[in-house]
């Protein structure tokens, strides 16, 4: 039997690999794609109106959550440097805003709100799109198109709730206006997929900007770490998930109280208890490998202590990837927005970073797993997933594919087709 339209585009959905992104609602237009939240608690795309065969066909190829790819080959500098988990890279340091409100109220040291800012200030770009806190549902984030500092500002602070930066990208680039984008690397994985259809994105695109990501919270989990603090959603007026020191507290307001938590009590003392999206956990890209500039944590494996979490200030490891963001960081340290502590080599982002160095190599053989199992698997090009996956012994790459398995058999991976809440 031929799959429908609606059927072919709720299977990203239904199957567990919407990102959330957005991008869809962008191309099909709000009044036949609308990102809602559904049943399960995350933003899915809704279908609400028409589609076209041509519109779902070019959401497959632009869709972050099938379609992955490594850095553009015109955006690699000549100069460029090869890792083969890292991807193209010019330079690889440790560093820190000099800001010292910045560094305290940022997610890690505060480079990436630093260099919005930077470009802000210096004019280079009329807007900063990225993510803040979400007014009408504080454990989510928000798109927000900032053109003044403080705004910026205000996007300090992880968001591990569902975020949509791109729900109106087509929107925004009707504006003709420069813009930056801080966001995940699946948003820029989306945003570049879209490159290749709208000529506009690298014409008014001028800066790539992601973190490291480990994933979000499901909000299944969310609700989970309520519970078991005894926490009302519906009572909730302000959610920081971290920020205000590294990686500073879990902090849930009420109307009535104020509770502080340790970054380890919400998220748990190892990645096994993460309650992460199917597909964070199939990511072939928490790397930002089509970012100019990434920044990272820089915790020795992979992990804040308790016992230094009061001192931590703040340190992101920082890859600098292409010309583009080669010379805007140079910019923003001789202006002295940027502190550098030192060039550091990938052996310590590896122990900074050991769960991405581990889905790296681990991720082909998750995608085998969905192939065995008659799903769709995310395509990807340039992320050397098979080079990587072919360096592990039969054992490893057994363990992989049957942990996916018994994932889905488990009913991990499968969302109910997408329907707006009342």
């Amino acid at each position: 039997m031929l799959q429908s339209l609606k059927d072919k585009m709720n299977a990203i959905s239904e199957q567990g690999l919407c990102t959330g992104c957005g991008i869809c609602q962008s191309l099909a237009g709000k009044e036949n794609i609308k990102l809602a939240k559904t049943s399960n608690g995350f933003e899915r795309p809704v279908i609400v109106g028409k589609l076209s065969e041509e519109l779902v066909n070019k959401i497959y190829d632009v869709c972050p959550g099938i379609s992955i790819n490594g850095m553009p080959q015109d955006r690699i500098s000549k100069y460029s440097k090869f890792d083969k988990v890292w991807g193209p890279w010019l330079r690889l340091v440790r560093a820190w805003a000099s800001d010292n409100e910045v560094r305290y109220k940022a997610s890690t040291g505060g480079v990436l709100t630093a260099l919005g800012q930077f470009l802000i200030r210096k004019k280079k770009v009329e807007r900063i799109l990225h993510i803040k806190a979400s007014k009408s549902d504080v454990t989510f984030g928000e798109q927000q198109l900032s053109f003044t500092t403080n705004q910026v500002l205000e996007g300090t602070g992880a968001r591990y709730g569902p975020a949509a930066p791109l729900v109106n990208v087509k929107e925004i680039l009707d504006q003709n206006i420069t813009i930056a984008i801080i966001a995940k690397p699946c948003d820029l994985t989306a945003l570049r997929n879209y490159s290749y259809y709208d000529d506009r994105v690298n014409k008014l695109v001028k800066y790539w900007l992601t973190p490291v990501c480990g994933g979000y919270m499901t909000p299944e989990g969310l609700s989970k770490f309520l519970s078991r603090n005894a926490i009302n959603y519906q009572h909730i007026k302000n959610f920081r998930y971290r920020g205000h020191g590294c990686p500073g507290p879990t902090r849930v307001e009420t109307y009535s109280e104020i509770k502080d938590f340790h970054y380890l009590d919400f998220w748990g003392e190892g990645e096994s208890s993460w309650p992460l999206p199917f597909r964070c956990n199939l990511c072939a890209d928490g790397i930002g490998e089509v970012a100019d500039i990434v920044a990272s944590d820089t915790w020795e494996n992979g992990s804040p202590n308790r016992e230094d979490s009061e001192t931590d200030l703040g340190t992101n490891g920082v890859i600098i990837r292409t010309d583009a963001g080669n010379e805007l960081f140079n910019e923003a340290v001789e202006e002295g927005d940027i502190i550098i502590e030192k060039d550091i080599t990938f052996e310590e982002m590896n122990n900074y970073q050991p769960h991405q160095v581990q889905k790296k190599y681990a991720v082909q053989d998750r995608y085998i797993a969905l192939e065995d199992l008659q799903r769709m698997r995310p395509k990807t090009k340039d992320l050397r997933i098979e080079e990587l996956s072919s360096e592990l012994n039969e054992q490893q790459r057994e363990f992989e594919k049957n942990n996916t398995k018994k994932r889905i058999v488990q009913g991990k991976g499968i969302e109910p087709t997408p329907s707006k809440l009342n």
